[in-house]
């Protein structure tokens, strides 16, 4: 079988020589051919990444029968959308496989899989913006949380301080 690897890290401190190494041997272990390896630099929650843009435009020319990436949340997080690109894999042809995760979509029970840890990479996704969300609206409103005190502004708490920035003292 032909392969094609995609890698994706967040960030530039992160590595992703390390996803291509574990799937590299994935595919050695099996007999897959790689026929290319797809890289991006970028968050997961980003529509357009280079790397897989072009791996989803050789996909449609069938360069390759099968995408293999570590992690399923390394193809995206919105369930939605992993979920069309499935659809399109499998109007194409193309299986799909997360090494370190056992999901192998050409099997009914790594389509089931793929499809539950789809929806908690979203749910995961979805709880960590609720909370930065959050954060930023105590910070807006000066609160830092149940166990903190009030944060000082130039020396004075900000209890002290009135809307217009006039001092209480």
């Amino acid at each position: 079988m032909k392969i094609a690897i995609y890698c994706r890290v967040s960030t530039e401190d992160q590595d992703n020589d390390k996803q291509e190494r574990i799937n590299r041997d994935y595919c050695k272990v099996h007999n897959y051919e790689v026929v290319k390896v797809y890289k991006d630099i970028i968050s997961g929650s980003t529509s357009v990444r280079p790397s897989f843009n072009q791996l989803l435009q050789d996909m449609r020319s069938r360069k390759f029968d099968c995408i293999i990436v570590t992690k399923l949340d390394r193809m995206g997080r919105s369930l939605k959308h992993l979920l069309s690109l499935f659809d399109e894999f499998q109007l194409k042809g193309i299986h799909f496989i997360a090494s370190t995760q056992h999901i192998d979509t050409s099997t009914s029970s790594g389509r089931l899989q793929m499809q539950i840890m789809g929806a908690f990479a979203e749910f995961e996704r979805s709880i960590i913006s609720e909370r930065t969300k959050e954060g930023l609206k105590k910070r807006k409103e000066g609160k830092r949380g149940p166990d903190k005190k009030p944060r000082k502004r130039r020396g004075v708490l900000k209890s002290q301080v009135g809307y217009y920035g006039e001092n209480y003292n």
